[in-house]
């Protein structure tokens, strides 16, 4: 993409307000915390700009065997408790480092009421604990395991979408990759504003401070995942260097004003060189994690609608 001189021009009104208002509580950045006082502090402020969580029939806490003998918690969530509901493996956001399913609980619920699904949401381990390949060995441990049980669950393992936003994105496209490795059949991959590429491109230095995600924070999620700085060119990461054909077609949504943006927008077109069809929406005017604002930022709510469609159609809803 082109980007202007001026980016900050770029902004909507209440998206330029809602940074402001960030500004001015005067907390410091994440990346000058600790990876513990981080956790601690994406958690408090997940869901404050966030859409009144929607209510669900079924809310259950499930643990997931992991290929290393852990077990791995999530939340099951789905507005109906009706037999053979398609479901959506979402992976939470967060560099890797920050987020549970908690902090996108209200971003779940209204995608599972929207898209007539259930959402199983993936508490998969984190960094600096747990590094490269940990997260991504534990996203495509739950699609397995979810596969094998979705009946005794109540689920269609014929209709099962995988997702997730910034981190979960990249991890969404990692586990659609080994799912066609395995022969699985997924009806979608929908991601948020994904990470893709082992370097930086143009929009991270565009969007470098200012715009919520900024350059620094990017580098120290990344740094705390992968200390090992040659595991950025593990297609697993950065999904621009992996042969993609075959797998499930996918449903991206972009922040305009997103140091990521260009690695979305190249996975995009990656995608359809290799064959796969894309549905690529960018939200003009905001930032990254635009789509846990939706209480104040009106694109977040479209945001929400379209990806819900999307599912709704691969599910043949």
């Amino acid at each position: 993409m082109s980007h202007p001189r001026h980016p900050q021009s770029l902004l909507t009104p209440a998206m330029r307000d809602v940074l402001h208002a960030i500004a001015k509580t005067g907390r410091p950045p994440l990346a000058l915390l600790t990876p513990d006082q981080a956790k601690q502090a994406y958690a408090l402020g997940a869901g404050v700009l966030e859409v009144n969580a929607q209510k669900m029939a079924r809310d259950d806490t499930l643990h997931i065997p992991a290929r290393d003998g852990a077990h791995l918690r999530a939340k099951l969530w789905a507005e109906h408790a009706k037999p053979h509901l398609p479901v959506l493996l979402y992976f939470h956001g967060g560099g890797f480092t920050v987020g549970s399913p908690e902090t996108h609980a209200s971003l779940c619920k209204h995608l599972a009421h929207l898209a007539h699904c259930a959402v199983l949401s993936l508490d998969y381990r984190l960094a600096p604990e747990h590094t490269f390949p940990t997260a991504h060995n534990d996203a495509f441990d739950a699609l397995k395991w979810l596969a094998a049980n979705a009946a005794s669950l109540g689920l269609d393992a014929t209709r099962i979408a995988i997702g997730g936003d910034s981190a979960g994105g990249t991890l969404t496209a990692a586990t659609a990759i080994a799912a066609r490795d395995a022969g699985m059949d997924l009806r979608l991959q929908l991601m948020f504003y994904p990470g893709c590429s082992p370097v930086h491109m143009a929009s991270a230095h565009t969007f470098e401070k200012g715009f919520l995600l900024d350059k620094d924070s990017i580098e120290y999620f990344y740094s705390h995942y992968m200390p090992n700085g040659a595991d950025r060119h593990d297609p697993r990461f950065s999904p621009l260097l992996a042969d993609v054909s075959g797998v499930a077609p996918a449903w991206l949504g972009l922040a305009e004003c997103d140091p990521l943006v260009d690695e979305g927008v190249a996975y995009a077109d990656h995608l359809r060189l290799g064959g796969v069809a894309v549905d690529l929406e960018i939200y003009k005017g905001v930032v990254h994690s635009f789509i846990q604002m939706g209480r104040v930022i009106p694109q977040a709510l479209t945001a929400h609608m379209d990806a819900a469609r999307a599912l709704r159609q691969a599910f043949g809803l």
